[in-house]
């Protein structure tokens, strides 16, 4: 006869599978930044108006809002724009590709205006890749992205790190600015959590 732990098993594995499954990462590309802001919550800018027209270290520590974050690039980075004291953030190489990192506070939404900029750090026409990583790895193309362009990648878990590159274009850099970090709906963290409850409670009745 049936005992109430071997049919409770069966039906604890399915619900399982199933929030798995949807908490399983998922990267969304957004071009709206309205519809990206309403995908996440708690957003949080960076402006890189602090910066000015000058060589940076390899790596900076920017924050926005309550979110913390690096910037890195192998050959250093570059402070870019400036026209009506809007600065961005490039690099030294047009080659070297721009890593976002080290994210605070489970950032799974990572969004901005992305474009590219010349040996005088001006605005210029050029094409961009933008790869978002969170285990998983998604790239998309930029084509002649003007500064006021968004792209932006929400995740259903914490993203480990974005790219922005140049597709090997002669004369132009990779350049950010208006970088936006957020979280995830409330309702991604129910089902995360319900995944993890249902993890909990199989251990607890195998026991």
């Amino acid at each position: 006869m049936p005992t109430k732990m071997s049919l409770l098993k069966p039906f604890c594995a399915a619900a399982l599978l199933c929030a798995a499954a949807a908490a399983q990462a998922d990267i969304t590309v957004y071009t709206s930044q309205a519809e990206f802001l309403a995908a996440v919550q708690a957003p949080g800018v960076d402006t890189y108006d602090d910066l000015t027209v000058t060589l940076y270290g390899e790596t900076l520590t920017r924050s926005a809002g309550a979110y913390t974050y690096n910037a890195y690039s192998a050959t250093g980075l570059y402070g870019a724009g400036g026209d009506g004291g809007d600065f961005w953030l490039s690099n030294n190489t047009p080659i070297a590709p721009i890593v976002f990192s080290n994210f605070s506070g489970g950032v799974s939404a990572f969004g901005g205006n992305f474009f590219g900029s010349d040996v005088l750090g001006q605005y210029t026409t050029g094409n961009l890749i933008l790869t978002a990583i969170d285990g998983s790895a998604l790239s998309y193309g930029v084509a002649g992205a003007a500064t006021t362009d968004f792209l932006g990648f929400v995740s259903t878990v914490p993203l480990a790190a974005v790219t922005i590159a140049t597709d090997g274009g002669v004369g132009v850099w990779p350049t950010a600015n208006n970088v936006v970090l957020a979280v995830p709906e409330p309702a991604t963290y129910g089902m995360l959590l319900a995944g993890l409850g249902l993890v909990g409670l199989m251990r607890r009745r195998s026991r």
